[in-house]
This record gives structure tokens, C-alpha cells and sequence, in this order.
């Protein structure tokens, strides 16, 4: 098997560089044959590389003096991050071809400012767009935009459903991935002009499309794709993180609401652990821009270790199905059937 080499933004996200450390560690060893470049404060970074040797065999620490804050404007760290921050290096290491995916946990605004400064889009691509693996009644389903874009055209929306389908046929496996637009309801008049239209040339195009869906939809697990905008998807995001968080608390209170709700927790504890393993989000962590010229996975920026691990095993298998140049293929595919259906 040939090596994938991938590049860390050790400085990136809300949690410490121990954690980011533990993260790549395990995933390292579900992905031994990976090498790694550590981007980030060598003061901090190599004392703390004696605790994981694995690791230390199998990467490279480069120093980078600055680090970009998680509330800082992505105007502002292109400013103040070009070339000298640990985001930047971690980025340009993949545009210099020395490494084939990148992974951060940082600022996601100047994470994708500073991915499309360096990597540029892909031709045909208008924006580039986050996609989530978000998990489903039946397996998983692929969500985008999650938060790159604000709005959209009918193309943009056509465009990301191209990637989508892409992006479904290596993460899943699938010949023909099913795909569906976000909408208010599933009946053709409602959504706006926009949906509508982007509707209409995804019925025309020979991609499989499946028509609306609704929010309440997605986790039904009968769509492979859901395509919105970059704002609805963040919203729907975080409001599903919100319920998972809230069933997870009712049910903390519920078990000690008793001494007979204790006694049936010990019985049932085995469900209970397997329930709180399905909505644990540090399992899917990990969001891919769709639409650069290189694989930049962003990891939620306050992920335990495991969701490191998970955001970095997604950057590997991305990277290693060559991820960006199957979008461009299928994108210049896609461009003439556009065409053809907009005549």
C-alpha cells in the first residue's frame, strides 16, 4: 500500500496540543502505512512527542511562531497568518505537493479563506462547500454546504450536487448515489426561486435525483446526498447536535430520577452504552471542502482525541481515493450536460 503523507495544524481548535497529538496517535494506528507533518510550536510540540513514539517515528514537526485564533476574521488572519501561521504551512504543504491532505481543527472562516488563497478552486467550481457525514436511521448520509457559503444559484446548488456525488461514490462505496434537495416541503411549488430551479436541472442531468427533502428527512438515511446552502446547513447542524445533546441529558436524569431507575439502568446498561456510542459526534467528525485543489479536512475545534482521529482517518481516505481530481473529472463531465440542458 502506498504512504499518504498528511499535514496538522497542531495549533488549531479549543483544546490543547496534547489532544491533537492523542488523536493523530490513534489514528496512526488504524492507519500505520501514514506519515505526518506537525505544524505548530515545536517548544510545545516535541517534549510532548516523547509520550507518543509511535507517532514521533512517523512524522515531522515544522515550527511556525503563529497560530490562528478561533475567533479571529478571516480577513484578519490572512493578514496576519500568511505564511508564517501553523494553518497557512499546514495548507501550502499540500499546494507544494509534500503532503496529501491537511487536517485542522481550527477557525473555520480563515481555514477556507486561506485553502482557497493557496489551493484555488477547482475549474467549474464557483464555491467551494463543506460536506458532513451525518449519520442515519440506515447508515450515514453526506450534507453540504455546512457552512461555507450563505445563499445560493441554481448552479451553485447543481455544482454541489455534482461533488456530493463524487464525494458519496468514494466515502460509500455507491455506483449511483441517490441525491436531494433541502427544502420546506417535498411538493414541486414550495421552496425558493433558487431550489426550484436548481430542482429542474438536476431532473434533466443524468445524475440520480430524488427530489426534496425535508429537515426532518435527512436522518431517515433514504438519501445518500442532501444538498442546501452553506447558512441552512450550518442551522440544521447544529440544531440535530442540539436534540442529541438534549435526548443524551434527559436520559442522565431519567437514570438517577430513582432507586428503581437505577436498579433498571445496571440491567439495561448495555443499550444505554450502545445508544450513547451512536450519538456521540466525535464518531463523524470531519468536514471536507468539496471543490479545492486539495483534500482539507476541518475538525470541530473542540473534538476529544477520538474525533481528532476520525477527522484525520477522513483526510486519509479522502486523499488516498484522489478526492480532487475525481471532482474535476466529474465536473467537466457535468459542465457540457449543464449546458446542453440550459440551451
Amino acid at each position: 500500500m502506498s504512504q499518504t503523507r498528511i499535514s496538522i495544524d497542531v495549533m488549531g481548535g479549543d483544546r490543547d496540543v496534547e489532544t491533537v497529538l492523542t488523536g493523530v496517535t490513534l489514528a496512526l494506528e488504524h492507519r500505520p502505512e501514514t506519515e505526518f507533518l506537525l505544524f505548530g510550536d515545536a517548544k510545545l510540540i516535541e517534549p510532548l512527542l516523547d509520550k507518543f513514539p509511535t507517532l514521533k517515528a512517523a512524522s515531522k514537526v515544522h515550527h511556525c511562531d503563529v497560530s490562528i485564533d478561533m475567533d479571529m476574521k478571516p480577513s484578519q488572519a490572512l493578514r496576519q497568518g500568511r505564511k508564517t501561521s501553523s494553518m497557512w504551512q499546514a495548507i501550502d504543504a499540500v499546494n507544494a505537493g509534500i503532503a496529501d491532505g491537511v487536517v485542522s481543527a481550527g477557525n473555520t472562516g480563515a481555514l477556507m479563506a486561506m485553502s482557497k488563497v493557496i489551493l484555488k478552486t477547482l475549474n467549474g467550481i464557483e464555491r467551494p462547500a463543506i460536506a458532513a457525514i451525518w449519520p442515519t436511521m440506515k447508515g450515514e448520509t453526506i450534507v453540504l454546504d455546512m457552512g461555507a457559503t450563505i445563499g445560493g444559484s441554481a448552479e451553485q446548488y447543481f455544482q454541489f450536487a455534482v461533488m456530493g456525488d463524487a464525494y458519496a461514490r468514494i466515502i460509500f462505496g455507491l455506483e449511483s448515489p441517490r441525491i436531494s434537495l433541502l427544502n420546506i416541503g417535498v411538493e414541486e411549488m414550495k421552496g425558493t426561486d433558487s431550489v426550484k430551479q436548481a430542482s429542474d436541472l438536476l431532473t434533466s442531468s443524468s445524475l440520480n435525483f430524488c427530489g426534496y427533502v425535508e429537515g426532518n428527512g435527512i436522518s431517515q438515511g433514504d438519501v445518500d446526498v442532501v444538498v442546501t446552502d452553506g447558512f441552512t446547513g450550518n442551522v440544521a447542524l447544529k440544531t440535530a447536535e442540539g436534540i442529541a445533546q438534549l435526548i443524551s441529558g434527559y436520559l442522565k436524569q431519567v437514570m438517577v430520577s430513582s432507586i428503581f431507575a437505577r436498579i433498571g439502568y445496571i440491567f439495561a446498561r448495555g443499550a444505554f452504552g450502545a445508544l450513547k456510542e451512536r450519538l456521540d459526534p466525535d464518531n463523524v467528525n470531519g468536514g471536507t471542502f468539496l471543490g479545492l485543489n486539495g483534500v482539507v479536512v476541518k475538525s470541530h475545534g473542540g473534538a476529544s482525541p477520538k474525533g481528532i482521529a476520525a477527522a484525520v482517518e477522513l483526510a486519509i481516505e479522502v486523499a488516498a481515493n484522489k478526492m480532487s481530481e475525481k471532482i474535476a473529472d466529474e465536473m467537466d463531465k457535468m459542465e457540457e450536460e449543464l449546458l446542453a440542458i440550459q440551451e
